[in-house]
């Protein structure tokens, strides 16, 4: 039985809100399990360091794992790379949920990232595939809201699940999320890549490629701001909830409505980048939503060292940094893949690299330096947008780009 053809599937709403979905992999698996980290600590007997690297290694998975995926479709079609990657995702979702030890948590939570960001990478590709760029910016607004809200609704349902069936519930409702995208991927999705790359998968065409990009002084400026900038975003996802939690007294659904609101705040940030684009342009919106994050991350070590933790000492200065980080990472995003049209799949996949390594190693050291209090955390907010600041500030320099 044929597949549908590309063209057949393109206005469907229902293929659209499934490009959603996929993309939303990274955010929503993240999201969701965090109201439950304490109480993984506490029935697994472990420490925090430990359950850190739940969050840390996923996000390393996720890094290695999509410099993979895009050259394997480019090699074989999107169609059965993404089935493959979802089918991954579901097994190790299981395997986490069903994980008797922090030790095998940590390795399911490792390849649950190599096949999440199966859904994301290929997402995007799909769309590259379909749409013509002035149809591509409306598919993508659509996408965005998909990114803005995963993390505003993912830790309220993560904390009631939490509260009533115990951290485990969070991981099967991940493989609930991915056996309904999984069939609704093999029911909507024809293949879309009607120029396969045979050579796609040879380790000198791909590392020429790599080090093309590195070699550009404005690649790597607006990386190293997307870096620092989701860096700071992260360090308040891993530390948030012990702080939240423990030290300030919330329960795990409250804890989601804290987090929902500091989302919030990317999400406003991100709609007032879009209406500023062209006032401001790329320059404009990293050195402004920089300062912004400079601005509010010193108030919250600040209230850090002067106020036991609470709702409004917390998230008000995180929702203001959300705010401006919702101003600078796609400025630098779109900085960053601009200079190579040729190349923007391979410069897309080595940028989330870059930003995810760097985000994990500064997970491992807010756990590392958790010592009780709110400091650690907003203290290493505070110096991820000082970097972010320097960063947005070379890279707002005037210079040439590449060929």
């Amino acid at each position: 039985m044929g597949e549908p053809g590309a063209s057949a599937m393109r206005p469907g709403r229902a293929f659209v809100v499934l490009l959603s979905a996929l993309v939303a992999f990274q955010a929503i698996s993240t999201d969701l399990y965090l109201p439950s980290l304490p109480a993984i600590t506490a029935d697994l007997g472990t420490d925090i360091e430990a359950v850190q690297l739940t969050l840390s290694l996923f996000l390393l998975g996720f890094a290695f794992g999509q410099l993979f995926w895009g050259a394997l479709s480019d090699r074989f079609g999107r169609r059965p790379v993404l089935l493959a990657g979802l089918g991954a995702y579901l097994l190790s979702t299981l395997a986490c949920a069903l994980a008797p030890s922090i030790g095998l948590l940590i390795l399911f939570r490792l390849l649950q990232g190599a096949s999440a960001c199966a859904a994301v990478v290929l997402g995007r590709a799909v769309v590259r595939d379909l749409w013509a760029p002035q149809e591509a910016a409306r598919v993508l607004s659509y996408l965005a809201s998909a990114m803005a809200l995963a993390p505003m609704a993912g830790p309220i349902l993560g904390g009631w699940l939490t509260e009533r069936w115990g951290w485990r519930a969070n991981f099967y409702a991940l493989a609930l999320f991915g056996v309904l995208v999984l069939a609704a991927s093999a029911r909507l999705l024809a293949e879309t890549n009607r120029l396969r790359d045979p050579d796609a998968l040879q380790p000198r065409r791909l590392l020429g490629g790599c080090r093309i990009i590195l070699e550009s002084p404005v690649f790597r400026a607006h990386a190293l701001a997307a870096a620092f900038v989701y860096s700071g975003i992260f360090t308040f996802i891993s530390g948030s909830s012990y702080v939240l939690i423990e030290l300030a007294g919330l329960g795990p659904r409250f804890y989601g409505l804290a987090f929902a609101t500091a989302a919030f705040g990317y999400m406003l940030g991100g709609f007032a980048g879009g209406r500023l684009n062209r006032r401001l342009a790329i320059r404009g919106l990293l050195l402004g939503g920089s300062t912004i994050t400079v601005a509010a991350a010193g108030l919250g070590f600040l209230l850090a060292l002067r106020v036991p933790p609470g709702f409004v000492a917390i998230v008000l200065p995180v929702f203001l940094f959300m705010f401006g980080a919702g101003l600078v990472l796609p400025a630098a995003m779109a900085g960053a893949i601009g200079p190579f049209p040729e190349r923007a799949g391979a410069a897309s996949a080595l940028l989330g690299f870059i930003q995810l390594v760097v985000a994990a190693a500064v997970g491992v050291v807010v756990a590392a330096l958790y010592d009780g209090t709110a400091r650690p955390m907003t203290g290493i907010l505070a110096l991820a947008a000082l970097a972010t600041l320097a960063a947005s500030f070379i890279a707002a320099r005037p210079r040439e780009a590449p060929p």
